[in-house]
């Protein structure tokens, strides 16, 4: 007999057999994984998967190899708590710039919760917030923002759009800033009080990159040219003609933006520039008889909203969108001048039918004005915010066309300390600014449509489910169970 047909050699044989296959088996898999790992060409992921939801737009990714600045995104919740859609996305832009040095975007989990040091170093305190960081810039997003609502249902995802958006702003060295007007008694960034101060705004705009700044009418020459946007929040002495020609200029010879917060009782003195512009604003007081309409401590809760890039997010909330203010006056589209000369004016919010504008002469409510007040009727209620915009020719003329922008709100202290966290004013806030900032503009990239799926079953088909998770299938193993036993002993 020889070696080879003994059980020693045979035994011998088979065992490099199988250790031959277990070492090919590793190196398949190993070397399937370093080609997966290294391989950087832009075909080298295959999505199948509905919707393209694992990859970039071609959008996306021509602006991602144009970044020269690393860019950090910090998600403030913990890695497993994250949605799969979130963190899919942002695996695919850490994917998308891995081979970019200097443009390399790193994603990091952070429980503000657990570790709170480290939340502190980042000056980090809310959860569900998704922070980009780019030399020194910062720009938040709350998890609701990625998030096409609907009803109080999310209904897509526009995480794409958003975070894109954000990572533009953040890594863009031009900084045009945002100017609080002074020198007026207007409500200013600095002061802390509760009822009349806007230091809590002002660092909720830093927080989203927004440069601020105060600006003095009084004092200024000029308007600064990096002023992106202008904010007169709660002025209680009047603009003399001087400033008002300062404004007019500002919004129309230079394309500007200009948001007013006035208050009830007080005088303006820009009634030409608010009547260029095609808005009326009324010197009354809103009231509203109706019990739901009213808060305990008497404040006008407003349901009423028109879509608008400026209501954008009120419209959007995963709840039913809602304002609350304190005092408040009407303001309302010119009749006469909506629509002339290229004005698109817009009513944004507006009470109830049952609110009326305590006048000097009398009142008058939103369906039918008391008679003896020339004041025409308001559809549905009064209004209280008006956007009024200069739509710019549309005829061989480039996306990014800037056009003037003006937004009055008849109320003083929606942005206030005590107010500026309530109901819808955060949002209010927002989105006025974005607008005025155009971060209203969105990408070419569409909203991912979030797929659900539902098993609807009769009683009847309940029940035979049940039976047969219960029944049918111990059943049949125990059957196969039973016939592989006979047959062995058999």
């Amino acid at each position: 007999m020889s070696l080879f047909d003994t059980f020693r050699a045979a035994r011998w044989v088979r065992t490099v057999n199988l250790i031959l296959q277990a070492l090919l088996f590793t190196t398949l898999f190993g070397g399937l994984n370093y080609v997966a790992e290294n391989w950087r060409g832009e075909s080298s992921r295959i999505d199948l998967t509905h919707y393209r939801r694992f990859s970039l737009f071609p959008e996306t990714l021509a602006y991602l190899r144009g970044l020269t600045s690393p860019v950090r995104i910090i998600v403030t919740d913990s890695e497993t708590a994250v949605s799969p859609d979130l963190r899919g996305l942002l695996r695919e832009y850490r994917f998308a710039t891995s081979g970019n040095p200097d443009g390399r975007i790193t994603v990091e989990y952070l429980n503000v919760d657990l570790n709170r040091r480290a939340a502190q170093s980042l000056e980090l305190e809310q959860p569900d917030q998704v922070v980009l960081i780019c030399n020194g810039n910062r720009h938040v997003l709350t998890l609701n923002e990625l998030y096409v609502t609907r009803q109080q249902q999310r209904q897509a995802f526009d995480g794409e759009a958003k975070i894109t958006s954000a990572l533009l702003d953040v890594s863009n060295p031009e900084r045009r800033k945002i100017y609080f007007l002074a020198g007026h008694q207007e409500a200013q960034t600095e002061d802390t009080d509760p009822n009349s101060g806007l230091s809590a705004a002002r660092n909720l705009l830093r927080e989203r990159n927004y440069p601020v700044e105060t600006l003095d009418l009084g004092t200024a020459r000029t308007i600064p040219d990096d002023a992106a946007a202008l904010l007169a929040v709660n002025p209680r002495v009047p603009y003399a003609p001087r400033e008002e020609e300062m404004l007019r200029q500002y919004l129309t010879t230079r394309e500007g933006r200009l948001t007013i917060l006035v208050a009830p009782n007080t005088r303006l003195g820009l009634d030409r520039l608010l009547s260029d512009w095609g808005i009326l604003l009324d010197d009354d007081l809103v009231q509203d008889s109706g019990a739901t309409n009213l808060t305990e401590d008497g404040d006008l809760i407003v349901r009423t909203f028109v879509p608008h890039p400026v209501t954008a997010g009120l419209l959007s909330s995963s709840f039913q969108p809602r304002l609350r203010l304190g005092t408040a006056r009407s303001v309302r589209p010119d009749p006469a001048r909506s629509g002339g000369g290229g004005l698109e004016v817009v009513t944004l919010a507006s009470t109830s039918p049952t609110a009326w504008g305590e006048v000097n002469a009398g009142f008058r409510r939103s369906s039918n004005y008391a008679p003896g007040i020339d004041l025409p009727a308001v559809p549905g209620g009064l209004g209280l915010a008006v956007a009024s915009s200069r739509a710019p020719a549309r005829d061989n003329l480039p996306f990014s066309v800037r056009n003037g922008r003006l937004v009055v709100i008849g109320s003083g202290d929606l942005f206030s300390n005590g107010r500026v966290t309530r109901e819808g004013s955060l949002d209010l806030l927002l989105g006025t600014v974005n607008w005025m900032m155009d971060r209203d503009r969105e990408l070419s990239i569409p909203a991912r449509p979030l797929e659900r799926f539902q098993l609807s079953l009769s009683a009847h088909e309940l029940q035979n489910l049940r039976y047969s998770l219960l029944c049918f299938i111990p059943g049949a193993a125990a059957l196969l169970g039973l016939i592989v036993y006979w047959t062995r002993r058999s």
